[in-house]
């Protein structure tokens, strides 16, 4: 985001200047009249080529920020002035990049800067949602109850986050070691099986068919094939990696991945859900309805829900209810349209997103424990399947050659 070099008067006459970093000029324009700034000049402030003041580049855990939050919130409470919150918090961080992020966050506070103002100048550290709300509990005197439902915010995304990592380790962990026992046996089991077979086989004989195809993948792996495949396998996970950082790319992968079967409704869910908690807890803290929406949309994690809700926005901003732009949008439930309807008739809106986020947080659960019930059978029915074939395959030579040796007694 830009830094814009601004002058104004605040209510009682005096000339204010300072630097701001905003998304554009009417955004800085808004922030200054919430606090009663009136802008009478502005300009984008030039690239300057700087040593950084935080030294090597960092970052910060969203628990550190989680547990950060949560502490801060309790020391304004407590009525500890802000510049001696901000010393103390900063001197028991063990992350050091955060250490420094605090200290400079201190020191700029210390200059005068508002702390949203501060914060914002570490984008890295301090998104846009966790300084708008910052600012809103600034502009209304309610810094520690901000603070507090931030902690619960970013607490909750932890979570949801937490859940979904936690669910995808053990299929991750099962076909990961499937595969390096297979690949074990592959090269070191199955050629000394080969190398058996052939000293034991007569002149003109064959190995049964089955027995051909392991012996012929076991000789492909073992070779140069073992090699291609993990650098084909590298190549598509790196074209994949760049394909989706590009506009299109993500717009594309993002899109079919919310088709998907079973996993795309569990990704939906999770969307919906971050979508509601976010949207809810900048309303409930004071953030306007359309720097909501556009806050929401920029920490979506798709750019198809991510278009939607910039959809919805231009919607309200032409003066629709909120509920018509979200019909129209097709991404969302019926059942959240209906609810959004009534939380705002009700004007409670704010409310009724967050049970909305709630209900959905309970169905994300479900369906990864759903989603890991059909997974467990289907990956110890492929791994019986495949040893079992191997096992079999390596067999049928024995057997042969033993009704041989029957035959000739």
């Amino acid at each position: 985001m830009p830094t814009y070099v601004f002058k104004g008067r605040n209510r009682v006459g005096e000339v204010m200047v300072g630097e701001r970093i905003a998304d554009n000029r009417e955004m800085l324009r808004q922030i200054l009249r919430r606090e009663q700034v009136m802008l009478t000049s502005v300009k984008e402030k030039g690239r300057e080529i700087a040593v950084p003041k935080l030294g090597k580049r960092g970052k910060v855990k969203s628990k550190e920020l989680s547990v950060f939050t949560r502490q801060f919130s309790v020391m304004i409470d407590a009525g500890l002035p802000l510049v001696q919150c901000l010393e103390i918090l900063a001197s028991q961080q063990e992350n050091k990049f955060f250490q420094q992020t605090l200290s400079q966050t201190r020191q700029d506070v210390e200059e005068g800067s508002t702390l949203a103002a501060a914060m914002a100048r570490h984008p890295k550290v301090f998104d846009q949602l966790f300084t708008n709300m910052v600012e809103a509990g600034e502009t209304g005197g309610i810094l520690d109850l901000i603070l507090q439902r931030l902690s619960t915010f970013i607490e909750k995304i932890v979570k949801l986050r937490r859940d979904v990592v936690s669910a995808l380790i053990y299929p991750s962990a099962v076909i990961v070691i499937a595969v390096l026992v297979v690949a074990a046996i592959m090269i070191f089991v199955i050629p000394q099986f080969q190398t058996i077979f052939m000293g034991l086989l007569g002149p003109g004989e064959k190995l049964p068919l089955p027995t051909r195809i392991v012996v012929a993948i076991s000789s492909f792996i073992a070779g140069w094939g073992g090699l291609a495949v993990g650098a084909t396998i590298v190549a598509v996970v790196v074209a994949f990696r760049y394909f989706y950082r590009t506009p299109n790319g993500r717009r594309t992968i993002d899109g079919v991945s919310l088709k998907l079967p079973v996993l795309g409704a569990v990704l939906k869910k999770i969307a919906i859900a971050r979508f509601s908690r976010t949207l809810s807890t900048l309303l409930a803290s004071g953030v306007p309805i359309l720097q909501s929406l556009e806050i929401t949309a920029r920490t979506a994690g798709n750019t198809r829900i991510e278009e939607a809700v910039l959809k919805i926005r231009a919607g309200v901003e032409r003066g629709e209810q909120f509920v018509e732009p979200l019909k129209a949008a097709e991404v969302f439930p019926n059942m959240v349209a209906q609810m959004v309807g009534i939380g705002e008739q009700t004007g409670a809106l704010d409310s009724m997103l967050g049970k909305i986020a709630d209900f959905y947080e309970q169905e994300v659960d479900s369906a990864i424990a759903n989603l890991l019930t059909l997974m467990e059978p289907i990956m110890i029915g492929f791994l019986g399947v495949t040893i079992g074939s191997i096992v079999i395959a390596m067999y049928m030579p024995l057997f042969t050659l033993i009704g041989k040796l029957s035959n000739s007694h």
